[in-house]
């Protein structure tokens, strides 16, 4: 049985754009290695594998909650021309929930990344998917009260 969501990991190329932008949402680093190695290689299934491996956790959440990112050092990384395509089978976006969906938006925005669309209201959420790092695509939501 699932007890719950553990971690996401997303593959960057500029480290530190990704850890602002996550930082932005609360996310702090915890750990930092570069992993490689027959290990590792045979793990990922990335025939010699080389990369900085960095571990952000949200502040305070529990149970705890990572974002991995994965800078490839070798091989190079893979370039993915649909990613910010919603509609491309396989993985589409992550989504997190907010307190305060329009402050969020605001210390998104003044961070310097954007909003992919308008605001909008949905199942007694209110919604925005955001422009991530290296083009991933993050949603925040805010749950009505009531």
């Amino acid at each position: 049985m699932i007890t719950h969501f553990d971690h996401v990991t997303i593959v960057v190329t500029d480290v530190a754009r990704a850890k602002s932008f996550f930082a932005l949402l609360g996310f702090e680093e915890d750990k930092s290695v570069v992993i490689t190695g027959e290990v590792f290689s045979d793990y990922m299934g990335v025939g010699n594998i080389e990369a900085e491996h960095h571990t952000l956790v949200l502040s305070g959440s529990s149970p705890r909650l990572e974002v991995q990112l994965l800078k490839y050092l070798n091989p190079s990384p893979i370039d993915h021309p649909a990613l910010t395509t919603l509609r491309s089978i396989g993985f589409n976006h992550i989504c997190f929930a907010v307190d305060d969906l329009d402050q969020q938006l605001e210390a998104i925005t003044a961070g310097g990344f954007k909003a992919r669309n308008k605001v909008m209201d949905f199942h007694d959420r209110k919604l925005v998917f955001l422009e991530g790092p290296d083009g991933i695509t993050v949603e925040l939501a805010q749950w009505n009260q009531g």
